[in-house]
Protein backbone atom coordinates (compact mmCIF):
# COMPACT_ATOMS: atom_id res chain seq x y z
CA UNK A 1 0.00 0.00 0.00
CA UNK A 2 1.53 3.34 -1.02
CA UNK A 3 1.49 6.45 1.13
CA UNK A 4 -1.34 8.13 -0.79
CA UNK A 5 -3.61 5.09 -0.46
CA UNK A 6 -2.75 4.71 3.24
CA UNK A 7 -3.51 8.38 3.90
CA UNK A 8 -6.86 8.14 2.10
CA UNK A 9 -7.78 5.03 4.08
CA UNK A 10 -6.86 6.68 7.40
CA UNK A 11 -8.96 9.74 6.53
CA UNK A 12 -11.99 7.56 5.80
CA UNK A 13 -11.55 5.68 9.08
CA UNK A 14 -11.19 8.97 10.99
CA UNK A 15 -14.32 10.37 9.34
CA UNK A 16 -16.30 7.24 10.28
CA UNK A 17 -15.03 7.55 13.88
CA UNK A 18 -16.22 11.16 14.06
CA UNK A 19 -19.69 10.12 12.90
CA UNK A 20 -19.90 7.35 15.51
CA UNK A 21 -18.69 9.72 18.21
CA UNK A 22 -21.28 12.35 17.32
CA UNK A 23 -24.67 12.60 18.99
CA UNK A 24 -26.63 9.56 17.74
CA UNK A 25 -29.45 10.16 15.30
CA UNK A 26 -32.88 9.18 16.53
CA UNK A 27 -34.62 9.53 13.17
CA UNK A 28 -34.72 5.74 12.79
CA UNK A 29 -37.50 5.81 15.42
CA UNK A 30 -39.42 8.43 13.41
CA UNK A 31 -41.73 6.44 11.12
CA UNK A 32 -43.93 9.39 10.21
CA UNK A 33 -44.87 10.12 6.65
CA UNK A 34 -43.63 13.50 5.46
CA UNK A 35 -45.16 15.33 2.54
CA UNK A 36 -43.41 18.07 0.61
CA UNK A 37 -45.90 20.23 -1.25
CA UNK A 38 -44.98 22.87 -3.81
CA UNK A 39 -47.62 25.42 -4.80
CA UNK A 40 -47.29 27.59 -7.88
CA UNK A 41 -49.27 30.80 -7.69
CA UNK A 42 -50.48 33.00 -10.60
CA UNK A 43 -48.68 36.32 -11.02
CA UNK A 44 -49.53 38.68 -8.19
CA UNK A 45 -51.41 36.07 -6.14
CA UNK A 46 -48.66 34.77 -3.88
CA UNK A 47 -49.31 37.33 -1.10
CA UNK A 48 -52.96 36.21 -0.99
CA UNK A 49 -51.88 32.56 -0.85
CA UNK A 50 -49.43 33.28 1.96
CA UNK A 51 -52.07 35.26 3.83
CA UNK A 52 -54.41 32.28 3.63
CA UNK A 53 -51.77 29.98 5.09
CA UNK A 54 -50.78 32.49 7.76
CA UNK A 55 -54.31 33.29 8.93
CA UNK A 56 -56.20 30.07 8.30
CA UNK A 57 -54.63 27.01 6.65
CA UNK A 58 -51.90 26.21 9.18
CA UNK A 59 -54.43 26.36 12.04
CA UNK A 60 -56.91 24.19 10.16
CA UNK A 61 -54.16 21.68 9.40
CA UNK A 62 -53.46 21.40 13.13
CA UNK A 63 -57.17 21.05 13.85
CA UNK A 64 -57.30 18.02 11.54
CA UNK A 65 -54.18 16.28 12.83
CA UNK A 66 -51.78 17.51 10.15
CA UNK A 67 -48.42 18.57 11.56
CA UNK A 68 -46.88 21.75 10.18
CA UNK A 69 -43.11 21.29 9.77
CA UNK A 70 -41.85 24.24 7.71
CA UNK A 71 -42.83 26.80 5.06
CA UNK A 72 -40.45 28.49 2.65
CA UNK A 73 -40.38 30.63 -0.49
CA UNK A 74 -37.46 30.66 -2.95
CA UNK A 75 -35.12 33.64 -2.66
CA UNK A 76 -35.33 34.05 -6.44
CA UNK A 77 -38.99 33.27 -6.87
CA UNK A 78 -39.66 33.65 -10.59
CA UNK A 79 -42.30 30.90 -10.48
CA UNK A 80 -44.18 32.33 -7.47
CA UNK A 81 -43.66 29.18 -5.44
CA UNK A 82 -44.46 28.22 -1.87
CA UNK A 83 -42.66 25.12 -0.58
CA UNK A 84 -43.82 23.42 2.59
CA UNK A 85 -43.48 20.18 4.52
CA UNK A 86 -46.13 18.41 6.60
CA UNK A 87 -46.04 15.22 8.68
CA UNK A 88 -48.54 12.48 9.50
CA UNK A 89 -48.49 9.27 11.58
CA UNK A 90 -49.16 7.22 8.43
CA UNK A 91 -50.44 7.39 4.86
CA UNK A 92 -53.86 6.31 6.07
CA UNK A 93 -53.86 9.12 8.64
CA UNK A 94 -52.77 11.52 5.91
CA UNK A 95 -55.70 10.65 3.67
CA UNK A 96 -58.18 10.78 6.55
CA UNK A 97 -56.92 14.19 7.70
CA UNK A 98 -57.03 15.71 4.23
CA UNK A 99 -60.54 14.41 3.64
CA UNK A 100 -61.71 16.04 6.88
CA UNK A 101 -59.81 19.25 6.13
CA UNK A 102 -61.30 19.60 2.64
CA UNK A 103 -64.82 18.96 3.98
CA UNK A 104 -64.48 21.47 6.84
CA UNK A 105 -67.06 24.28 6.36
CA UNK A 106 -64.54 26.79 7.75
CA UNK A 107 -61.99 25.81 5.08
CA UNK A 108 -64.60 25.94 2.35
CA UNK A 109 -65.55 29.44 3.44
CA UNK A 110 -61.92 30.58 3.53
CA UNK A 111 -61.24 29.11 0.10
CA UNK A 112 -64.30 30.79 -1.39
CA UNK A 113 -63.38 34.15 0.10
CA UNK A 114 -59.72 34.07 -0.93
CA UNK A 115 -60.53 32.95 -4.47
CA UNK A 116 -63.37 35.39 -5.16
CA UNK A 117 -61.06 37.25 -7.56
CA UNK A 118 -59.68 34.13 -9.18
CA UNK A 119 -57.60 31.08 -8.33
CA UNK A 120 -54.52 31.64 -6.20
CA UNK A 121 -52.92 28.24 -6.91
CA UNK A 122 -52.23 27.22 -10.50
CA UNK A 123 -50.33 23.97 -9.89
CA UNK A 124 -49.55 21.65 -6.98
CA UNK A 125 -46.71 19.13 -6.67
CA UNK A 126 -46.69 16.58 -3.86
CA UNK A 127 -44.04 14.11 -2.70
CA UNK A 128 -44.50 11.52 0.06
CA UNK A 129 -41.26 10.85 1.91
CA UNK A 130 -39.70 9.33 5.01
CA UNK A 131 -36.61 10.41 6.93
CA UNK A 132 -33.40 8.55 6.19
CA UNK A 133 -31.84 6.72 9.13
CA UNK A 134 -29.07 9.33 9.35
CA UNK A 135 -31.33 12.39 9.33
CA UNK A 136 -31.93 14.60 12.33
CA UNK A 137 -35.60 15.02 13.17
CA UNK A 138 -36.76 18.44 11.92
CA UNK A 139 -37.88 20.54 14.87
CA UNK A 140 -39.28 24.00 15.37
CA UNK A 141 -36.43 26.48 15.67
CA UNK A 142 -36.07 30.22 15.27
CA UNK A 143 -32.69 31.68 14.44
CA UNK A 144 -32.82 35.24 15.77
CA UNK A 145 -30.04 36.31 13.41
CA UNK A 146 -31.83 34.93 10.37
CA UNK A 147 -30.50 32.32 7.98
CA UNK A 148 -31.09 30.95 4.51
CA UNK A 149 -32.17 27.43 3.67
CA UNK A 150 -31.09 25.28 0.78
CA UNK A 151 -33.29 22.59 -0.73
CA UNK A 152 -31.13 20.04 -2.52
CA UNK A 153 -32.37 17.13 -4.61
CA UNK A 154 -30.04 14.38 -5.84
CA UNK A 155 -30.86 11.87 -8.57
CA UNK A 156 -28.72 8.80 -8.06
CA UNK A 157 -27.20 6.75 -10.85
CA UNK A 158 -29.19 3.57 -11.48
CA UNK A 159 -28.79 1.22 -8.52
CA UNK A 160 -26.64 3.69 -6.57
CA UNK A 161 -29.13 5.30 -4.16
CA UNK A 162 -28.00 2.95 -1.38
CA UNK A 163 -24.38 3.92 -1.96
CA UNK A 164 -25.31 7.60 -2.00
CA UNK A 165 -27.17 7.26 1.29
CA UNK A 166 -24.22 5.39 2.77
CA UNK A 167 -21.84 8.18 1.81
CA UNK A 168 -24.09 10.74 3.45
CA UNK A 169 -24.54 8.52 6.51
CA UNK A 170 -20.84 7.76 6.98
CA UNK A 171 -19.23 11.00 5.83
CA UNK A 172 -21.16 13.86 4.22
CA UNK A 173 -23.52 14.83 7.05
CA UNK A 174 -20.71 15.28 9.57
CA UNK A 175 -18.49 17.02 7.03
CA UNK A 176 -21.29 19.48 6.27
CA UNK A 177 -21.46 20.25 9.98
CA UNK A 178 -17.67 20.61 10.13
CA UNK A 179 -17.83 23.26 7.41
CA UNK A 180 -20.55 25.36 9.01
CA UNK A 181 -23.68 23.90 7.42
CA UNK A 182 -26.68 23.00 9.57
CA UNK A 183 -28.45 19.73 8.73
CA UNK A 184 -32.25 20.14 8.88
CA UNK A 185 -33.61 16.89 7.39
CA UNK A 186 -32.85 14.18 4.82
CA UNK A 187 -35.58 12.19 3.07
CA UNK A 188 -36.00 9.39 0.57
CA UNK A 189 -39.24 9.12 -1.41
CA UNK A 190 -41.65 6.38 -0.36
CA UNK A 191 -41.65 3.27 -2.52
CA UNK A 192 -44.82 4.13 -4.46
CA UNK A 193 -43.54 7.55 -5.52
CA UNK A 194 -42.13 8.30 -8.96
CA UNK A 195 -38.31 8.03 -8.94
CA UNK A 196 -38.34 6.53 -5.45
CA UNK A 197 -35.36 4.35 -6.34
CA UNK A 198 -33.17 7.32 -7.21
CA UNK A 199 -34.10 10.42 -5.19
CA UNK A 200 -32.52 11.94 -2.10
CA UNK A 201 -34.12 15.18 -0.89
CA UNK A 202 -32.68 17.28 1.90
CA UNK A 203 -32.70 20.72 3.48
CA UNK A 204 -29.71 22.40 5.08
CA UNK A 205 -29.25 25.96 6.31
CA UNK A 206 -26.51 28.59 6.16
CA UNK A 207 -25.89 31.99 7.68
CA UNK A 208 -26.22 33.50 4.19
CA UNK A 209 -25.85 32.63 0.50
CA UNK A 210 -22.27 33.88 0.68
CA UNK A 211 -21.61 31.63 3.67
CA UNK A 212 -23.08 28.70 1.73
CA UNK A 213 -20.60 29.26 -1.10
CA UNK A 214 -17.70 29.45 1.34
CA UNK A 215 -18.84 26.32 3.17
CA UNK A 216 -19.16 24.26 0.00
CA UNK A 217 -15.81 25.53 -1.29
CA UNK A 218 -14.05 24.38 1.87
CA UNK A 219 -16.07 21.14 1.98
CA UNK A 220 -15.06 20.17 -1.57
CA UNK A 221 -11.38 20.80 -0.76
CA UNK A 222 -11.47 18.79 2.47
CA UNK A 223 -9.13 15.80 2.23
CA UNK A 224 -11.63 13.62 4.13
CA UNK A 225 -14.35 14.41 1.57
CA UNK A 226 -12.00 13.78 -1.36
CA UNK A 227 -11.06 10.43 0.13
CA UNK A 228 -14.67 9.45 0.83
CA UNK A 229 -15.79 10.47 -2.66
CA UNK A 230 -12.93 8.59 -4.29
CA UNK A 231 -13.58 5.45 -2.26
CA UNK A 232 -17.35 5.49 -2.90
CA UNK A 233 -16.89 5.91 -6.66
CA UNK A 234 -13.99 3.53 -7.26
CA UNK A 235 -16.11 0.68 -8.60
CA UNK A 236 -18.75 2.46 -10.63
CA UNK A 237 -18.11 6.15 -11.12
CA UNK A 238 -20.32 9.01 -9.98
CA UNK A 239 -23.17 8.19 -7.62
CA UNK A 240 -25.37 10.83 -9.29
CA UNK A 241 -26.39 11.24 -12.90
CA UNK A 242 -25.17 14.15 -15.03
CA UNK A 243 -27.07 17.23 -13.88
CA UNK A 244 -28.52 15.18 -11.03
CA UNK A 245 -27.80 17.67 -8.24
CA UNK A 246 -30.37 20.47 -7.95
CA UNK A 247 -30.17 23.34 -5.47
CA UNK A 248 -32.60 26.11 -4.55
CA UNK A 249 -32.12 28.74 -1.86
CA UNK A 250 -35.16 29.43 0.30
CA UNK A 251 -36.28 31.85 2.98
CA UNK A 252 -38.56 30.78 5.81
CA UNK A 253 -41.95 32.46 5.95
CA UNK A 254 -42.96 34.35 9.07
CA UNK A 255 -45.48 31.57 9.90
CA UNK A 256 -42.98 28.71 9.55
CA UNK A 257 -42.05 26.80 12.69
CA UNK A 258 -38.53 26.41 11.32
CA UNK A 259 -36.86 29.78 10.71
Amino acid sequence: MNLTTLTASLLIILSAFLVSAAEPSVSSADKRVYEMRVYYSPEGKLPTLEGRFRDHTTKLFTKHGIENIGYWVPMENKENKLVYVLAYPSREARDKSWKAFMADPEWQGVMKETEKNGRIVSKVESYHMQLTDYSPIPKAHTDSKGRVFELRTYTATSGKLGDLNKRFRDHTVELFKKHGMNNIAYWNLMSDQKEASSKLVYIISHKSKEAAQQSFDSFRKDAAWIAAKTESEKSGGSLTIDGGVKSEFLQATDYSLIK
